[in-house]
């Protein structure tokens, strides 16, 4: 037969107490009394059954049903902890900027990912020019940016190289003496300027 609730309050004197080996150093981290402190360990002991703590004069100790419960304790407390979060906390939201070059067609199934791994989190995807990216990142419009590798930053992390390649239709011929059509983006484009250069 499950007995009574325990008491939140009396568990987490408990755990505090564990940590810090003292009555007198976990009331005050809890911002109460030594007194206050025994009472709930006392009720908690008493609702348990079982003694949590050997105590005397110079020394306060887990005693072995105590250690056994520390752990339980401290994962029931996390996951109360947990539960008002979900209900207090309003929607976290985060502003994603991905350069034009970099985006695909992955990019939904992406974003679907990260939406399971948290509901409530609202996501914004920003897709442009890696400059205006970072501009936007610099004025704090973003949370993070994925950009092509821009000269004179050191502020990001590498993820992945690309090459860069020419390609034809087999039977393409191209006459030296003739400018040479190129499909690119509008200016300013770090790939345009690549091109240009060779």
């Amino acid at each position: 037969m499950i007995g009574a609730p325990l008491d939140l309050d009396a568990v987490r004197a408990f755990v505090r107490i564990a940590e810090l080996e003292s009555f007198t150093r976990a009331a005050e981290a809890t911002g109460t009394t030594q007194a206050a402190v025994s009472l709930k360990l006392k009720r908690l002991e008493e609702r348990l059954g079982c003694r949590l703590f050997e105590r005397t004069p110079r020394y306060v100790q887990l005693s072995a049903r105590g250690a056994a419960f520390l752990d339980h304790a401290r994962d029931l407390l996390e996951a109360h902890d947990r539960a008002l979060a979900s209900l207090t906390r309003g929607r976290q939201r985060i502003a994603i900027g991905i350069s034009d070059h970099v985006a695909g067609p992955e990019l939904p199934a992406l974003i679907a990912r990260m939406n399971a791994q948290d509901p409530q989190l609202v996501i914004e995807i920003r897709i442009g020019s890696s400059g205006d990216l970072l501009q936007s990142f610099d004025r704090r419009e973003l949370d993070t940016v994925i950009v092509r590798l821009h000269a004179g930053r050191t502020d990001g992390d590498l993820l992945t190289e690309e090459q860069f390649g020419w390609f034809a239709a087999p039977s393409w011929q191209h006459r030296a003496d003739e400018p040479l059509p190129i499909a690119t983006m509008a200016e300013p484009c770090g790939v345009r300027a690549l091109a240009g250069e060779l």
